[in-house]
């Protein structure tokens, strides 16, 4: 059954208005020595530099100052592979109300830092348990579930991004963003058809992972990896199942990307622009090298969804 509470470009714009007090507005960046690479101009919308460092702090907080009083106070909980664990974390306690955050206990331990440090209560588990665990501990202490790609105003806060993105460097032929569960790129989807309608839109897969691919192309969506494998531990996930109706009414294309690509790519943050970038985000850069003989001319806009990495990636460069 397609569900009947998409959000719409609206729910876009009235959650930038909302969220604006309590995350950056991101800097955009360029490099030279990328446009020469890929013959392109590229807009790289800087994510990485976010609060809690990733985009997730924007859904997140859209979600949580859109509840009312009474379910708030009892608090919110969620399932994370990370970042959205400590963006919930984060506006929770701008709110003042209790977070709890069920997590792999093989996540990064970054992550894991990030999110106690914002205040919330940690309940590890086994990486296929998450969801199970979530829905147990929600109803034994009566919490609000705010879910990391499926609650409509976490889509709206994701495409805040892409909204800014557009109003800072003006129409785009492009705009790429990685795929997991798909909070962000559908909410880039609504924010790029809302603003900039002539635009296409590329979320960047890794190849391991690669269930969003699948689903556009058969038209039906296609379960996730049971056991997935990738440096991209933000984009494990199985796609939602908003993110697939909002994609496939837009025509958006997945590019999927290799391990070692990916990584060179992050790497590439690194030593060409100084820029932290995570391989969850830094697969949008693998994705344009993997397709740079259609970028000939062309703006293009990417979501550097994060930089929250400790770098155990480093060593895995050229071993494959």
């Amino acid at each position: 059954m397609i569900p009947t509470d998409l959000p719409t470009i609206e729910d876009v714009r009235a959650a930038a208005r909302r969220i604006a007090p309590h995350v950056h507005r991101t800097p955009v960046a360029t490099s030279a020595t990328f446009d020469r690479e890929l013959g392109a101009h590229v807009f790289f919308k800087c994510e990485n530099q976010q609060k809690v460092g990733a985009f997730k702090v924007r859904g997140a907080t859209n979600a949580v100052l859109r509840l009312d009083d009474d379910t708030a106070r009892a608090g919110v909980i969620t399932h994370s592979s990370g970042n959205h664990g400590a963006a919930l974390a984060y506006a929770a306690a701008r709110r003042g109300i209790p977070c709890t955050v069920v997590i792999p206990h093989d996540a990064a331990a970054v992550k894991l830092r990030a999110i106690e440090g914002y205040g919330a209560e940690l309940a590890l588990c086994e990486r296929a348990e998450r969801d199970a665990l979530c829905a147990r501990l929600a109803r034994e202490r009566g919490m609000h579930v705010v879910h990391p790609f499926e609650d409509p105003d976490v889509i709206a806060g994701q495409g805040t991004a892409a909204l800014e993105l557009l109003e800072q460097v003006g129409e785009l032929d492009l705009v790429v963003a990685p795929v997991g569960g798909g909070g962000l790129l559908s909410g880039t989807t609504l924010a790029v058809r809302g603003a900039s309608p002539r635009s296409a839109v590329w979320g960047a897969e890794p190849r391991a992972v690669d269930d969003a691919f699948r689903s556009l192309e058969s038209g039906k969506r296609q379960p996730g990896e049971s056991s997935p494998r990738s440096w991209c531990d933000g984009l494990l996930t199985g796609l939602g199942e908003r993110a697939f109706e909002i994609l496939r009414a837009n025509d958006v294309r997945i590019v999927t990307v290799g391990e070692q690509e990916i990584l060179e790519a992050a790497w590439a943050f690194v030593q060409r622009m100084k820029l932290v970038v995570e391989p969850s985000g830094a697969i949008t850069l693998a994705a344009l090298r993997e397709r740079r003989d259609e970028l000939a001319g062309r703006r293009i806009g990417v979501i550097l969804s994060g930089g929250n990495t400790d770098f155990s990636w480093l060593g895995e460069i050229g071993r494959s």
